[in-house]
């Protein structure tokens, strides 16, 4: 299938790829389940390998909890690659996920922005130190059960495309990925709606058919961000960010105390602890000075933003300065807006005013369906 000059590649046919054998990344999901039992079926020698990441020793939890890459979804795993027929091993990525991921989530809550772990998640370990453990198998191709498309230029380089299901559509997590990964990358499910996927796992009689799916970092099963940076830093010195400190007002005119700075993100209204006889929200976290700011809804909006860390698809910007449709949150529609880029940093201008434009997040340009590449916010431009 051909869009735009793009030919959309379906993830399941052996003769887009020079090679056959494929490490399927399987999570002990529905998803990846299903991905692996497709390209299996479609004849390529496929292979299951799931992450070992972290344990609840490492994230204070429970261990009747469920996430996924720890040691409670390998047998899942396992048993859906054994009705499938294909192998299944375990691989060992604690210390790079501690180091590329949690130690980065760490840090940059701590310095007053909002982390995204599940892109470090992919770039950094699923399609560098997974591939790795790939290609020592002899595995020259991976595949994941995201929600996403790649297609073919005419030059032969790849991009990344939306999945046809929107309501689950994966690329703005996967914006860190450049032509040579997806050159190497399979996307199954792309073309795909989760219900058929779920279908597709009955059908099979695949044991996580069923399995529900987690809405929380995996890490941090509870959702409670505050209780995962305590435990992390127990026995140690707390940081200024996680001790309490003055809410203020735009004026800098106190009007309470917080419990910490890292506790808070921008655009937060609930557990402010704060009555001033209409909503508030926060506007503004200064890690360093440990204050957290409030102000009313309309105090959120931007004009633009600048985003840094840019990494673009094809290995380059459409051109100097263009035009485009850019998300700022993953559940974002996103907004037309201008981009001027310098370098791997852009200044971007909407076409109307965001709100709650928060430094850590990604940003992620697109044209229509295809991903042209991302970053992360810097500081919102008002």
């Amino acid at each position: 299938m051909t869009e735009n000059g793009i030919r959309i590649l379906t993830g399941r046919s052996p003769e887009d790829y020079p090679s056959r054998r494929v490490a399927v990344a399987m999570s002990g999901g529905v998803d990846s389940s299903v991905a692996a039992a497709l390209l299996a079926e479609a004849g390529f020698e496929t292979v299951g390998l799931t992450m070992m990441l972290w344990t609840y020793d490492d994230c204070g939890r429970g261990k009747n909890e469920r996430g996924c890459c720890d040691r409670s979804t390998a047998d899942d795993a396992r048993r859906a690659a054994s009705v499938v027929g294909i192998p299944h091993y375990t691989v060992n990525l604690r210390d790079a996920f501690e180091r590329e991921v949690i130690e980065d989530f760490v840090s940059v809550y701590l310095s007053g922005r909002t982390p995204n772990p599940c892109v470090h998640c992919n770039t950094r370990i699923k399609w560098r130190a997974f591939r790795a453990k790939a290609l020592a198998l002899g595995c020259e191709l991976i595949a994941t059960g995201h929600y996403a498309r790649i297609g073919m230029h005419p030059d032969g380089t790849r991009s990344l495309l939306t999945g046809v299901d929107a309501s689950k559509d994966q690329s703005y997590f996967l914006w860190g990925l450049g032509s040579g990964d997806l050159a190497a990358t399979l996307f199954p499910l792309g073309h795909t709606t989760k219900e058929e996927t779920r279908a597709e796992a009955l059908r099979r009689g695949l044991p996580t058919a069923h399995r529900t799916e987690s809405q929380e970092i995996c890490f941090i099963t509870d959702d409670d961000y505050g209780r995962f940076l305590r435990h992390r830093l127990d026995g140690s010195p707390l940081p200024p960010a996680l001790t309490p400190g003055k809410i203020l007002d735009r004026d800098g005119r106190v009007l309470g105390e917080h419990p910490g700075a890292a506790y808070y993100t921008v655009g937060q209204r609930r557990g402010l602890g704060i009555a001033l006889g209409r909503p508030a929200y926060v506007v503004g976290i200064d890690a360093g000075r440990n204050t957290v700011t409030v102000g009313d809804r309309e105090d959120l909006l931007s004009e633009g933003m600048l985003v840094s860390g840019i990494r673009w698809t094809r290995g380059f910007p459409p051109a100097d300065s263009f035009s485009c449709t850019v998300r700022i949150r993953y559940r974002n529609r996103g907004v037309a807006a201008t981009v001027l880029t310098r370098g791997n940093e852009a200044t971007v201008a909407f076409e109307s005013p965001q709100s709650a434009v928060t430094p850590g997040q990604s940003a992620v340009f697109y044209d229509g369906d295809i991903v042209l590449g991302g970053g992360f916010i810097e500081r919102p431009v008002r």
